[in-house]
């Protein structure tokens, strides 16, 4: 929980307390707008502090943890978001029912929605964000940049204005010269945005950016501006209390990404000196200021590799990656938000920053997607989900054992969060959270994210926003062993071997079905080296440690067994010698030619298909967009061929591998 994740340092929970008075409270009841890890996040505080809490929920979420977490919840609409968690008069009536006199939108949804925001106010609700003013001006990418100057902040060259046609992408575009970022103005969350090296690329991620973007924020227009090479992405958190004072806190390195979202940060940035530090924090303040801010934001900036940085954007909401500033610092970013919207103002030891450095922290994002396919949505259920625990660990989540992964929303399980006295010691320890992880039943990414903190380069943090993409060229094709661990593993599985058979010729029974519980230890020899091998059974259930390294799962199969280890997924095939033999004879399996037909390479959506059948096509022709959790993934034909059959229309659902249409290849 996160008041245990928080007790890992000392004296937060004192800290915690003396933000108020002994039966001072914000407000009474809290309503948050949002769902998963955000709203359980808010929750936690609100619980702590004392205050009453309401969630409300979709028909995809009824039995969510953040519903079972409230103490109060709401029914707002059916799964799809744009109609329950985007309708903002369904939240003021779940308000009113429940007699909430505060909302916290968390982020995403309706966390930058400016009207959303007013209408609270004139219904006497306490908005836990910043006003109007600034949710409208820093909202707007194209607007926001144009502040940025006059306020004396430095910006990315580029055009500051609305781009409306084919002709006016490649002009602008050839005037900046590439590559170039198409970017949505109201875009954020890595939607809306891509990088375009010339004029082909720079018309496909328009039209597919100005359809995510109207898509995911009801918004499509798009601006364009200078792509920085080998960038960092580095951001300066903020808090604005209604008396005009500001705070920076320690920078947060989000450089970590996939499709321009990010996926492990840390603080601090390895990258910058003090210098630095604190020209950007003046710069994030001084932004703040020009929009007389008052809340929890994030500005964000990029930077080169000689540490002169621009303002990307402001991002007027608590941001995903929050905790690692919170483990850093320890601070509460969420009790600071209810206490600014109650209008007290910012104590004085964040008014007089810098802020002192306790620790570093990494945090890494935990998603439900196949990074062997790259990176897309995977859905279903959760069929076992235990969380990593200790001292140093904390984990923001908003599921449990059990929890269905849905295609309506973010495919977010978890925020992994571990911190240390220095770098080293915090990657050490996300090492160790991620072997610990164990989930079942989907396609995640903590062994993709385990590969990237182990890297070379990731350890000498010399890391860009194209790190991914430069370390994976062809993708990640999944994790690997070191001899020592291949060696451990094969030693276990051969003294587990060993045991079931011996149970086997003694008893008759499987080893699955022992009864009571059985405990023993082996000692397992490859060459000259030694594992201990520690085996405890109950029932159907089987735990395994390997020289005190523990086995996530352990299961047998048709032709041996199937095991989670140091956070990597692997199949362990034992056969006797003849059965081997016998194999090198068996028919290898025929992959099916998928040039002659388009399938879904993830369930989702059919937003569009630009052929009909009878459509002659050419080799690399776009074909169809699917969505899935507010992704949009354009499909390309393989070869020249003739559109035979479509099966599917826009707006219809897809599962995985689902022909959306067939082809003539021989036309």
């Amino acid at each position: 929980m996160f008041g245990r994740s928080f007790s890992g340092i000392r004296g937060v929970s004192k800290l915690a307390r003396s933000f108020a008075t002994e039966g001072e409270l914000p407000f009474k009841k809290i309503l948050v707008a949002n769902r998963g890890e955000i709203a359980c996040r808010v929750f936690k505080t609100a619980k702590r502090m004392g205050i009453k809490t309401v969630a409300v929920y979709s028909d995809a979420d009824r039995n969510a943890k953040h519903v079972k977490m409230a103490d109060e919840a709401v029914y707002i609409g059916p799964s799809p978001s744009a109609q329950s968690y985007l309708v903002a008069d369904k939240i003021v009536e779940a308000c009113r029912k429940t007699g909430a006199d505060a909302v916290h939108p968390g982020y995403g949804f309706l966390s930058e929605n400016w009207r959303f925001a007013e209408t609270l106010e004139k219904e006497g609700i306490i908005w836990c964000g910043p006003g109007k003013y600034a949710i409208e001006a820093m909202g707007d990418k194209i607007g926001s940049k144009i502040l940025a100057v006059k306020a004396k902040v430095n910006t990315i060259p580029g055009f500051n204005g609305e781009i409306n046609s084919d002709e006016e992408v490649l002009r602008i575009a050839n005037d900046i010269g590439y590559p170039v970022m198409i970017k949505a103005s109201a875009g954020g969350g890595g939607k809306g945005m891509r990088i375009a090296w010339n004029d082909k690329e720079a018309l496909s991620g328009f039209h597919l950016s100005k359809q995510e973007a109207k898509s995911a924020f009801g918004d499509d227009r798009m601006f364009i501006e200078k792509y920085i090479e080998e960038p960092r992405h580095i951001e300066i958190q903020v808090l604005g209390d209604k008396f005009g004072n500001y705070c920076a806190f320690p920078e947060r390195e989000c450089s970590i990404q996939r499709r321009n979202q990010k996926v492990i940060e840390e603080s601090p940035s390895v990258l910058l000196d003090e210098e630095t530090r604190t020209a950007m924090g003046k710069q994030a303040c001084m932004m703040a200021k020009a929009v007389n801010y008052c809340s929890a934001g994030t500005v964000e900036f990029l930077c080169d590799k000689h540490k002169n940085f621009y303002f990307l954007e402001m991002n007027t909401r608590l941001q995903v990656e929050h905790p690692i500033t919170e483990m850093v610092t320890r601070e509460d970013i969420v009790e600071q938000m209810f206490w600014i919207a109650a209008g007290r103002k910012l104590p004085d030891r964040l008014i007089n920053w810098p802020l002192k450095r306790y620790a570093h922290a990494i945090e890494a994002r935990v998603y439900a997607e196949d990074p062997r396919r790259n990176f897309l949505p995977s859905l279903g259920l959760l069929t076992k989900y235990i969380e990593p625990r200790g001292e140093f660990v904390r984990c923001d989540s908003g599921i449990l054992d059990g929890s269905q992964i849905s295609m309506y929303y973010d495919p977010m399980i978890c925020k992994l969060v571990t911190w240390g006295d220095d770098r080293a010691t915090a990657i050490k320890r996300m090492d160790e959270a991620l072997n610990t992880y164990i989930i079942r039943g989907l396609n995640h990414n903590s062994a993709f994210l385990q590969d990237v903190i182990r890297s070379k380069r990731f350890g000498s943090g010399k890391i860009t926003t194209n790190f991914i993409k430069e370390e994976y060229p062809d993708g990640w094709t999944g994790s690997h062993l070191t001899e020592t661990e291949a060696e451990q593993l094969i030693a276990a599985t051969i003294a587990v071997h060993q045991e079931r058979l011996a149970k086997e010729a003694t008893n008759d029974q499987q080893m699955e079905s022992y009864e009571p519980v059985c405990e023993k230890d082996l000692v397992a020899t490859v060459g000259e080296k030694e594992y201990k091998v520690h085996m405890e059974f109950e029932g159907e259930a089987m735990t395994l440690e390997i020289d005190g390294k523990k086995v996530q799962y352990f299961e047998p199969t048709t032709e041996g067994y199937s095991m989670q280890y140091c956070g990597g997924n692997f199949d362990v095939v034992l056969r006797s010698a003849r059965a081997q033999e016998l194999s090198k004879f068996m028919i290898p399996k025929v992959q099916p030619d998928t040039s002659k037909f388009l399938a879904s390479p993830m369930a989702g959506s059919l937003v569009k298909v630009h052929v009909k059948e009878g459509d002659r096509v050419e080799a690399g022709q776009p074909l169809a967009v699917v969505e899935a959790m507010k992704m949009q993934n354009e499909l390309y034909a393989q070869k020249a061929c003739v559109v035979k059959k479509v099966y599917f229309k826009p707006g219809q659902n897809l599962a995985l591998d689902d022909v959306i249409m067939d082809f003539d290849v021989s036309a």
